[in-house]
């Protein structure tokens, strides 16, 4: 029994962000059945093909349905579903799923313990509630792309769905907080986040700066926007990074790499001052750090308490003995596709050893239909009949 195997999920949700919420709890023992609208000829899943590693990442450990919300059928199976569920997880635009009749309102009449969690570009109200939001999107509207890349160069997209997948953790985080008074109240609850709440959120510290004091950061390239020595420098190889940025680091930094003068230096004195005079001080650790490769720079700076790492490739990242070591690759068992190697949730829980593989890869189209169907209490001639009608 792992911590959230007492709880059902109905996963509606499509694109990046929600599925990210739903893969937190089915990782962690949750009961998820993925609802799919009926396939159509040469539909494919929105992250692309379905058999393809994002979608296997994204949906792995749930159990798949096909199921016509629009038809009459359809809508009275998925409400026999929600009496069944705990949490219901969504993504549609505030006029759909009131069209839908699948809104929070409507089917906490039909559970009362049942948890509604939405997540949408822009909030369920105001002025963009209806706007469509994606990750690129709202990488740009939330300010992150302008102090993303060098300062004389274009605002830079993040490498990542960045936007998509800090909304789809919120939201989890959400939905546990919920399932936790539920506990003490009995009562369900609607929870929800976005994408653009998301990510104002995570411009944290940046945000802070302009929320306080009126101070609107930019872009720093690979500097920190507000400690110096902390970036990128260059190596004998390559490139590293280096984080020099408290006094003491910046001591121990100086003394293992032989640039004692810089202490005696008044430009570099204090951290206001070697932000200040950053550029200059940068020149003259890259003169140093280019004599030496980066294994020389990681091992000797980390040595003396100065945290230096290396720029790796994905592969690299992946092959590197500490991640080998925290097993953060995972098996699943795919019917044709064999042996998949996908991520691991990165919670480690102490009465949870890490498992050796998922409990299954990611569901085909519609492939538990008679299982779920089944257990809802419909006979195979029922479950046939809806197939040849196109409700499942």
């Amino acid at each position: 029994m792992r911590p959230l195997s007492d709880l059902v999920v109905l996963d509606l949700s499509i694109a990046r962000a929600g599925p990210v919420a739903v893969r937190l709890l089915s990782d962690w023992g949750a009961d998820v059945i993925r609802i799919e609208a009926p396939q159509q000829a040469g539909a494919q899943d929105v992250t692309g093909n379905r058999k393809g590693s994002d979608a296997q990442n994204l949906h792995r450990n749930k159990r798949g349905i096909s199921l016509d919300l629009k038809t009459e059928q359809g809508y009275r199976l998925f409400l026999r579903l929600v009496e069944q569920a705990d949490i219901v997880v969504e993504n549609f635009r505030v006029d759909v799923k009131r069209r839908l009749k699948i809104d929070f309102e409507t089917l906490q009449k039909v559970n009362s313990k049942l948890i509604y969690a939405s997540i949408s570009g822009f909030g369920q109200s105001g002025p963009y509630q209806n706007r469509p939001g994606v990750d690129q999107i709202v990488q740009g509207s939330s300010g992150l792309m302008s102090l993303t890349g060098r300062p004389e160069d274009q605002p830079m997209r993040v490498g990542i769905a960045i936007s998509d997948t800090t909304a789809g953790m919120f939201l989890g985080q959400g939905i546990l907080l919920a399932v936790l008074e539920r506990h003490r109240t009995g009562i369900g609850q609607w929870v929800h986040t976005s994408l653009l709440e998301s990510m104002l959120s995570k411009l944290d510290f940046q945000a802070a700066r302009y929320t306080m004091s009126g101070e609107v950061p930019g872009r720093a390239g690979n500097h920190h926007p507000t400690f110096a020595p902390m970036g990128v420098f260059e190596a004998s190889d390559g490139w590293v990074n280096i984080a020099a940025s408290t006094g003491k680091m910046f001591r121990a930094f100086c003394d293992a790499l032989g640039l004692n003068e810089l202490l005696s230096d008044t430009r570099f004195e204090s951290a206001a001052a070697r932000l200040e005079y950053r550029e200059a001080l940068s020149q003259i650790i890259n003169e140093r750090t280019r004599t030496l490769t980066s294994e020389v720079l990681v091992e000797r700076l980390n040595a003396v308490g100065c945290p230096c790492g290396p720029i790796y490739s994905v592969e690299q990242a992946f092959e590197d003995q500490q991640a080998r070591h925290l097993r953060m690759v995972q098996r699943a068992e795919h019917s044709e596709l064999g042996s998949l190697q996908l991520i691991r949730s990165p919670i480690n829980l102490s009465r949870h050893p890490l498992n050796e593989a998922f409990d299954r890869a990611a569901p085909e189209h519609g492939e538990h239909n008679h299982e779920i169907y089944q257990n809802l209490g419909l006979s195979l001639e029922e479950i046939e009949s809806l197939e040849r009608s196109g409700v499942i």
